[in-house]
């Protein structure tokens, strides 16, 4: 069985980080490997792979066979390109300059994807967010408008309620005005009882006075 480059799943649930291992391909996927050459994370956005390029293409050159996976890392970090120049040159269809010089512009137009795909993704987070951050304004406004509605519908129904109880103190309070203005005008109108003068009698010093007179 030959030796192959593949995954071997690390981290927790729903949560996956990878190394990138040399193994038998006999063994158990994530039991006993040869060497460990790089390590992969998917959760990223672009995918953070590190690699050891010089490892890699040491053991592509010695008949590893990568898994799909495997492969389609190794093709994003340029070994399988590397590769197939380095058996170009072996055949003799270009020398190994030439093949210094195609792989470092093949690495530059790369890296150019790659750069392009980051600064992408930077903007579409930028616009998410901003549209994220309008959103939240929105609802914010709109939760204040409410607020102010309701507050304001309260202080209106404060107002009715002590307008009420102001109508019902006036409504309790004319009948009692109105008996004591009708007391006052009773008492105003009622006629006042006149003392008698009394007549004092001066008739017995006046039959004191006459009495020596008739003795006489």
């Amino acid at each position: 069985m030959a030796v192959k480059i593949r995954l071997s799943r690390h981290g927790k649930k729903k949560n996956p980080f990878y190394h990138i291992v040399v193994a038998d391909g006999r063994a158990p996927r994530d039991g006993k490997f040869i060497e460990k050459i790089g390590t992969y994370n998917p959760i990223t956005n672009p995918a953070t792979i590190v690699l050891d390029f010089e490892k890699a293409l040491d053991w592509m050159n010695k008949g590893a066979v990568p898994t799909a996976t495997a492969r389609a890392i190794l093709s994003y970090e340029g070994v399988m390109m590397k590769k197939h120049l380095l058996e170009g040159v072996k055949k003799g269809a270009f020398d190994e300059a030439s093949a210094e010089s195609r792989f470092k512009l093949w690495k530059d137009e790369q890296y150019a994807r790659i750069s392009n795909k980051k600064s992408k993704l930077a903007s579409n987070l930028d616009k998410s967010l901003k549209e994220q951050l309008e959103a939240e304004a929105k609802v914010n406004d709109a939760r204040a408008n409410a607020i102010a509605k309701k507050r304001a519908a309260q202080l209106e129904k404060e107002n009715q309620t002590e307008e009420v109880a102001n109508e019902e103190e006036v409504v309790a309070e004319a009948p009692v005005a109105e008996a004591v203005a009708t007391e006052e005008v009773v008492a105003e109108e009622a006629p006042v009882a006149e003392t008698p003068a009394v007549e004092v009698s001066e008739a017995p010093e006046a039959a004191a006075e006459s009495t020596p007179e008739t003795q006489e």
